[in-house]
């Protein structure tokens, strides 16, 4: 997966598969918009927002306590197509996916939009923030 993968594992503190999943989301999301996201994350508030998880996503990117959200949620905001290729692609169910992700993607998104917003503008702009956070 590269460098999306890397910076995401940084953040989340190298969680292993968990923390590739979310990665391979991210870059599957960012990639479906076609160019009109500026980054992975735009991408996802972008879906999660259509899909009825608006408030919960903004929790996540704000300073405020995260909402969490159950596998049954991500499943009806991702649909079975993206997970199911998530599972093809990890080698696990479908299933067992939604339940890796509903755990990891508040913290993660979180971790990744510390000052409480979404980095703004291209990837270079989050590659700084998310290195800022690295170096604190």
């Amino acid at each position: 997966m590269g460098l999306l993968d890397s910076i995401v594992g940084a953040v989340a503190g190298g969680n292993g598969g968990s923390t590739q999943l979310v990665g391979a989301l991210l870059q599957m999301l960012a990639g479906q918009q076609g160019g009109a996201a500026a980054s992975p994350l735009e991408g996802l508030v972008r879906q999660f927002t259509q899909g009825g998880l608006g408030e919960a996503v903004q929790s996540w990117i704000g300073t405020g306590q995260n909402i969490g959200i159950s596998p049954q949620q991500l499943e009806q905001v991702l649909g079975g197509g993206q997970l199911a290729q998530l599972a093809q692609q990890f080698g696990i169910e479908p299933g067992q996916i939604a339940a890796q992700l509903s755990e990891q993607l508040p913290g993660t998104v979180d971790r990744l939009t510390p000052e409480g917003r979404l980095p703004m503008g291209e990837m270079q702009d989050l590659l700084g923030q998310i290195s800022g956070l690295l170096n604190r």
